[in-house]
Parts: structure tokens; C-alpha cells; sequence
């Protein structure tokens, strides 16, 4: 028993590296189930038994490299709180530096943002990671919410919360086009910084 579910994670995971690796060649719709079958070099009846679809497959694809909404609530509560847009910041940081290192994290977000239209084939997907996006936004936006005075003039802890999430998936989009474009750790966090003094009354220069 034990041995059977080790062989079918090992097709699961075949079949995952085979739907990374056409998505980016071909895009995600100009890549059928068949063709990940063959690549994977399984029947298509072992895609169905993983996947119910391609928009599953396509799923469990980007929670490879996603953290759960609750790890990064986790992630924030653990910082100082009395220093809670540091925390968001070292947080939008870290995911910079860790897309930069990470060469699965680079092939997947390159197909989600330069490889993916929404067909109706994964429209289920989208709407998960359209969930996933709100989910994050309103974490960054209760973050801002604690500090809710100090922000500038007309400044909303929502309008600051989609600033910031402007921001990260500008640079995500950026950065898997043109690696170039910035490199450093300390580059990385002076493009927040830049930000966060346009949002925040008192961020330091």
C-alpha cells in the first residue's frame, strides 16, 4: 500500500513538472491534458485520476509555490507589532529575494503572468486566484489599518493596501521579463521604501 501511494505521488508530481514545462513552452491555452499526459509519459486516465480538470491541475500547479493566505496572516502576527508596516515590508521583500533564488518559482509565475489567458477551461482556477488575491489584499489592508493615523492625507488603509499590491505584482511581472531590472536585496527594498514614504506621514528617508 505504502508503495503504491509513494508511485502515485511520483506520477502526480510527473505530471505537474510536465503541465509546468509545456505551460511555459506553449501557454497554458495552447496546452492540452493529452499533451501533458504524453509528456509525462502516463495514459490520460492517470491525468483524471490526479485532476479532475485542467483547471485542478492548473491549481495545484500555483500552490506549489504560493503561500496559504493563512501562513502569511502567521508570518505577520509573528513580526513586531510594534512595528507592523516594517513586517509588511520585510514580507514584500522576502518575496522578491525568494522569486530571485528560486528557479520553480520563476517558471511558474512567468506562466501565470506571462503565459496564462482565462479560458473557460481553468475559469475555476481563475476565480481561486482571484480569491486568493482578495485574501491578500486584506491582509496588507488590515496591516495598514493598525496604523491607520499616521498615513497621508487621503490616504485609506485600502488605497495603501492595493498601493502596496500594486506594487509587488508590478515588480513579480517585471522581474520574470527582465531579471535585470533590479537585483540587489538592497534594491528590492528601496522600491518599498519609495512607496511607503509616499503612504506614510512618518516613514524615515
Amino acid at each position: 500500500m505504502r508503495r503504491t501511494k509513494e508511485e502515485a505521488e511520483k506520477t502526480r508530481l510527473a505530471l505537474l513538472a510536465s503541465a509546468e514545462r509545456l505551460f511555459l513552452e506553449r501557454g497554458v491555452a495552447h496546452t492540452s491534458l493529452d499533451q501533458i499526459a504524453r509528456d509525462a509519459g502516463v495514459t490520460r486516465g492517470a491525468v483524471y485520476w490526479h485532476f479532475q480538470n485542467k483547471s485542478h491541475l492548473f491549481h495545484d500547479l500555483l500552490d506549489q509555490v504560493r503561500l496559504p493566505p493563512e501562513q502569511l496572516a502567521e508570518r505577520l502576527r509573528a513580526g513586531d507589532q510594534a512595528q507592523p508596516l516594517e513586517a509588511l515590508r520585510n514580507m514584500c521583500v522576502d518575496a522578491l529575494q525568494g522569486l530571485a533564488s528560486d528557479t520553480q518559482k520563476q517558471r511558474i509565475f512567468t506562466i501565470l503572468l506571462h503565459r496564462c489567458e482565462f479560458t473557460d477551461d481553468i475559469r475555476d482556477a481563475a476565480e481561486r486566484h482571484d480569491a486568493f488575491v482578495r485574501m491578500v489584499i486584506e491582509l496588507f489592508e488590515r496591516q495598514f489599518q493598525t496604523v491607520a493615523p499616521r498615513l497621508r492625507e487621503g490616504i485609506t488603509p485600502r488605497l495603501a493596501a492595493l498601493a502596496l499590491h500594486g506594487l509587488v505584482l508590478g515588480l513579480f511581472s517585471d522581474w520574470t521579463r527582465d531579471p535585470s531590472l533590479f537585483a540587489s536585496e538592497q534594491e528590492t527594498s528601496a522600491l518599498f521604501e519609495a512607496l511607503l514614504r509616499g503612504l506614510v506621514t512618518d516613514w524615515p528617508a
